[in-house]
């Protein structure tokens, strides 16, 4: 569709419309027309009708009213029970982001409110709901974009003419392969390659946080050129989907980045903890915050079940699966309906305390790259049986006067641990207590309050009323500094702490164990996947006298808390994942099983090619896959 602007153009009357231009694959209609963009007579409708194509029509900056007078409109315009606390102008795109604390009354009724200020301001207003739990730093990682807003309006245009400006390539026949540049046979550094005769496009792009050896994907193999790149879709924020994006921005990516709001925001914040870790460990980071805040500028968020074109032959749509807040999984539709394929990245067909269970209806699939990260046959895993032990390992260890200390991943397995802690005090099956969040903890549980509609109606209902928001329970108490990290290990009391890293590879976690290592009335919980290696897995096989590194320095440390393992794991157990591929609609052709140990894949991949009669694969790093 090369000429897709310049086709709407003459469908439109004369004269209308004083820019046309792209953002990414929606379509924007600019006027200078006061009463043609408060009425536009149903144009703008029959053209959504006629090229199936979303288009919005705002007004040109030149018309909108100054910003301040327009802030007094507004606020008049708002009923004060709204609670309105900020705006936000975007005045190369013409709209007004409005926080405010409850977005229904601020809307008015079938939009009503919305439509005055529109007419009144000639500014395009978007009411968002402000959390519960400020975070500074959710707020500077959002503001990159508004402050970049003359350059993000050109980027999103660049896209949407690779988008819509015709091949780049020559087509002499169809195909579609996968290249494994990490996360093949193997838990960390996920990256896929996906190769078409036109695109380039990078499925997730992570670290292995667990070895120093191979720690990144095979960015130097000969499939991949980072000049020719077009898209990188991340499935969610963990470190080892997402962690090497912003190094991507460092050796010259300009292209876009797609990816639920929530996964772009909790995935900068982890990012930036990365980037402190090194330094707190005397290397040299890999990127900068600069390169993060690049990566940011340069993301385009899109909702679940919403379709979006990524490049001339590429179709992309996310839904649920189900493993943490934001975490989609990813459909590609190739070629006009050549191929249909699902990455699931991570996923959970099982709802927990936070999160519907994954999807599993689908327009058309004919291939499905699964994870297998407890595809095991001995990983089966009760949700229930799993509370119940955690609750008992609490409860004793309070009674003897010691502290629980839970290493946990920036997103996901802590929060549903401050979930179920609080449901247990609720429910009175252990008395309140303390339970400690460090800090990079506490802006992703303030993420999950702004995005509550990404969760399962039972606590989107919850966190809807502030008395029962279970993340704002008078249990948690937020962590900030060393001092305070400090006083909480000196301390007599009884306590449960929730720390990064989860994998013991750096972090707080590391330093409250070196803290409550050696007093046996303590107790230490692992509640995540330990890959190999890791001075977590070193612990769960049963050394105890462990000499570690820190800042070039070597320390001995001597492990006699009790060690348990609960899983508590926002991942599909094995029978989760093959009733997975059962539920699938409609059924897929072919599975190719990764992430996962290698032992796990391979028996993941022999079950569902015996119990399903569908062919399966599991590559190892760096084979290519040819699907079509």
């Amino acid at each position: 569709m090369p000429d897709i602007l310049k086709e709407m153009l003459k469908k439109l009357p004369a004269g209308k419309i004083s820019e046309a231009t792209f953002e990414g694959a929606n379509i924007v209609l600019y006027t200078k027309d006061r009463e043609y963009f408060i009425d536009n007579k149903g144009t703008i409708r029959a053209l959504v009708n006629e090229f199936k194509k979303r288009v919005e029509l705002r007004p040109d900056p030149a018309i909108s009213i100054d910003e301040d007078k327009a802030k007094k409109i507004i606020k008049k315009l708002i009923p004060e029970e709204s609670g309105v606390s900020e705006f936000i102008f975007d005045a190369p795109r013409s709209r007004v982001i409005i926080h405010v604390e409850k977005p229904g009354v601020a809307i008015g009724k079938q939009g009503s409110i919305l439509k005055e200020i529109r007419k009144e301001t000639m500014w395009v207003p978007l009411v968002r709901r402000m959390p519960p739990i400020r975070s500074k730093i959710i707020e500077s990682t959002r503001a990159v974009v508004y402050q970049n807003a003359e350059y993000r309006k050109k980027f999103l245009d660049k896209v949407g003419h690779r988008v819509y400006d015709g091949w780049l390539r020559e087509k002499k026949h169809e195909w579609i392969r996968l290249t494994f540049l990490g996360g093949a046979r193997q838990v960390g550094r996920s990256c896929l390659l996906l190769q078409t005769p036109e695109s380039r496009i990078l499925l997730d792009c992570g670290i292995d946080p667990g070895t120093d050896t191979e720690s990144y994907p095979y960015l130097d193999a000969p499939e991949f050129d980072i000049k020719n790149l077009d898209a990188v879709i991340v499935g969610h924020s963990h470190l080892d989907h997402s962690g090497l994006v912003p190094y991507l921005f460092k050796y010259g990516y300009e292209g876009p980045v797609y990816c639920t709001a929530p996964t772009r925001d909790c995935m900068a914040l982890l990012q930036l903890d990365f980037v402190k870790i090194q330094r707190n460990e005397g290397k040299e980071p890999i990127y900068t915050s600069e390169e993060v805040k690049d990566m940011v500028l340069h993301t385009i968020t899109v909702g679940f079940d919403s379709v979006t074109d990524i490049t001339p032959d590429v179709r992309m749509t996310f839904y649920n699966s189900g493993h943490i807040l934001g975490a989609a999984m990813v459909h590609l539709n190739i070629g006009n309906g050549l191929h249909n394929l699902l990455y699931t990245g991570d996923l959970k067909f099982g709802k927990t305390h936070l999160l519907d269970a994954a999807h599993t209806q689908f327009p058309r699939v004919e291939t499905v790259v699964i994870e297998s990260t407890y595809g095991g046959r001995g990983n089966v895993m009760a949700q229930t049986a799993a509370d119940d032990y955690l609750a008992d390992v609490i409860i004793k260890t309070v009674k003897r006067g010691g502290k629980v200390l839970v290493p946990v991943l920036g997103s996901g397995r802590a929060q549903e641990v401050m979930v179920l802690v609080e449901e247990l005090i609720q429910k009175k099956k252990i008395n309140p207590i303390k339970v400690y969040v460090d800090g990079l903890l506490w802006d992703i549980a303030a993420i999950h309050t702004a995005y509550p509609e990404f969760l399962n109606r039972n606590m989107r209902q919850l966190i809807f009323h502030e008395n029962k928001n279970p993340f704002l329970a008078d249990t948690f108490q937020r962590v900030g500094s060393q001092k305070e990290r400090r006083e909480i290990i000196d301390s007599g009391e009884s306590c449960v702490i929730l720390a990064t890293s989860g994998m013991l590879f750096g972090g707080p976690s590391v330093e409250y164990l070196k803290g409550l290592a050696e007093n046996p009335k303590n107790s230490l919980v692992f509640s995540c996947y330990q890959p190999p290696g890791s001075l977590g897995r070193r612990i769960l096989s049963g050394e105890r006298d462990i000499m570690m590194q820190h800042q070039g320095k070597s320390q001995m440390m001597n492990v006699k808390l009790d060690v348990h393992r609960v899983e508590i794991t926002s991942h599909s157990d094995r029978t989760e994942l093959m009733n997975f591929i059962k539920k699938c609609t409609p059924s897929p052709k072919k599975v190719i099983v990764n992430h996962g140990e290698s032992s796990k894949c391979l028996d993941l991949a022999s079950s569902i090619h015996k119990t399903f009669r569908i062919e399966t694969t599991a590559p190892k790093n760096l084979e290519v896959v040819r699907i079509r």
